[in-house]
């Protein structure tokens, strides 16, 4: 009880100082990733340790060395566990325990990347559980959905190559504006072998204007990948 305190109240202070009522958002908005997870790891709340999960994440995905990625999302994956033994009914903790255990899995032996296929699809569905209405756990469960029908182990696990279009969309139509959820449909569409409107995605992507650092990053991604199209 003391510590949630002490952590709110240093989450107060430093409002005050920077003038604003997140400032852990809005580093994590200017690309400060590691200044991001350094200030959320402190307040020791289930809000702060989500914060520090996704700028882990974030700092992996967008800025860290190749030899680094996995450790940070070892990181991402540690804090989003506290996160939810701080607040069992926090989406958002689930939804960045999903993010880091997807990625993990790229750096794991294959059983451990089966098992962790698991924890994606029940922290996913937790978070949508949780928030009928989180789009980013919609694009994530249609990823997951893609990965695994194309890897041929969809069965094992309940995944429906079905699902994956709907998804998307249902991501879209709740939050039309956020770029990364049309540059990871229109690479979904581009493994499909949907190339026309994969490109179309792209080019939706990149008619939108960046608000944070992670929309820039993807939208050198969509850019990447859109003249990768054959």
């Amino acid at each position: 009880m003391r510590k949630s305190f002490v952590g709110l109240l240093l989450l107060l202070w430093v409002g005050l100082v920077w003038g604003q009522s997140d400032p852990i958002s809005r580093l994590i908005d200017d690309g400060k990733y590691l200044e991001a997870y350094a200030a959320a790891i402190k307040l020791g709340t289930s809000e702060g340790w989500t914060q520090a999960a996704k700028a882990a994440s974030f700092y992996a995905s967008y800025q860290a060395k190749e030899g680094e990625r996995g450790p940070w999302y070892d990181r991402a994956e540690d804090a989003a566990q506290k996160a939810i033994a701080s607040d069992k009914n926090n989406p958002e903790a689930y939804f960045e325990l999903a993010r880091a255990d997807g990625r993990l899995a790229q750096f794991r032996g294959i059983l451990q990347s089966l098992n962790l296929a698991a924890s994606v699809r029940d922290n996913l569905n937790k978070t949508l559980q949780l928030n009928p209405k989180h789009a980013g756990a919609r694009v994530a469960l249609a990823l997951w959905n893609l990965e695994l029908t194309q890897k041929g182990v969809g069965w094992l696990y309940g995944a429906d190559g079905g699902r994956i279009i709907p998804l998307f969309e249902e991501a879209i139509k709740l939050e039309p504006e956020e770029i990364i959820h049309k540059v990871e449909y229109a690479g979904a569409l581009a493994k499909l072998g949907r190339v026309a409107d994969a490109r179309k995605q792209y080019e939706a992507a990149l008619a939108l204007t960046p608000k944070t650092a992670a929309d820039r990053y993807d939208l050198e991604r969509a850019k990447r990948e859109l003249a990768a199209l054959k």
